[in-house]
């Protein structure tokens, strides 16, 4: 389903709730064992107070009928693609172990600022970002709670601009892609943590989207995608870059086609 900016879900402290008829259609796979969606950009994982229709868990479990639902590797609220909840335990256990064991291939795409030439793979400590005004903020440092992480950034198209870029990722830290976008200076587009002043993050969280978000963020959430989940026993669950960054790749970047990894299932 296309759609235009002017319509964008509602971001903030009136967030939207999920639509009980629009959670089916994003589904990737249902079976005895999981669940996948294609989980759109303006969907938080975890319950809220704002009751069961707030979040990806608690629209499942009235859904599904299912009073336990075990989420997998959840996304950022402002990253779509690709995400899974277990049915039951052993389930649950099974994909953790995998996640663990680093035996799933994780790509994304993400719109970046700036063109980037050529591919660059990240080997950069993470840790609590010590002068942000935002708590959850990290930064590249060394200090004695950082933790590893390693991301492979590959361009796909660099134009007017924007790098439409392919992202792998070797660990899984928290905001791990954000973090080291911001670092190599080619920050995620729409990013409120990550981007231009953090402070964005704090007046959007207070009021919602604002005209001084407006002029200071040219998309009106991170333009971050999770497009693949391989499991190194072959199980594979994809989803096509979500319908705002397609826009603004074609609007903003002036790409009529979008390359193959980006599409399709």
């Amino acid at each position: 389903m296309e759609r235009h900016f002017t319509n964008y879900p509602v971001f903030g402290p009136d967030a939207d709730l999920i639509d009980p008829e629009e959670l089916p259609t994003w589904v990737i796979e249902n079976n005895d064992d999981l669940l996948a969606f294609d989980k759109p950009g303006w969907v938080v994982c975890h319950p809220s107070k704002n009751g069961p229709w707030s979040s990806l868990v608690g629209a499942c479990r009235e859904w599904t009928g299912m009073e336990t639902l075990h989420l997998i590797a959840r996304l950022d609220r402002e990253t779509s693609g690709v995400i899974l909840l277990a049915k039951h335990k052993a389930a649950a256990r099974k994909l953790q172990i995998a996640f663990q064991d680093r035996a799933v291939e994780k790509t994304y795409h993400a719109i970046l600022e700036g063109e980037m030439a050529e591919p660059v793979a990240v080997d950069q400590r993470l840790a609590k970002d010590l002068e942000s005004p935002v708590a959850a903020k990290v930064t590249v440092r060394r200090s004695n709670s950082s933790q590893r992480a390693i991301s492979h950034f590959t361009p796909l198209v660099a134009q007017n601009g924007y790098t439409l870029a392919e992202v792998k990722l070797e660990t899984g830290r928290k905001h791990q892609i954000r973090a080291h976008a911001e670092w190599l200076g080619h920050r995620v587009v729409g990013d409120k943590i990550y981007g231009p002043d953090s402070t964005l993050f704090l007046d959007f969280i207070e009021h919602g989207w604002t005209e001084r978000l407006e002029a200071n963020l040219a998309m009106r959430r991170q333009a971050l995608h999770c497009t693949e989940l391989r499991f190194s026993d072959g199980l594979t669950f994809r989803a096509p870059l979500a319908w705002d960054m397609r826009q603004f790749a074609r609007e903003r970047m002036g790409l009529a086609d979008l390359p193959a990894a980006c599409v399709g299932n």
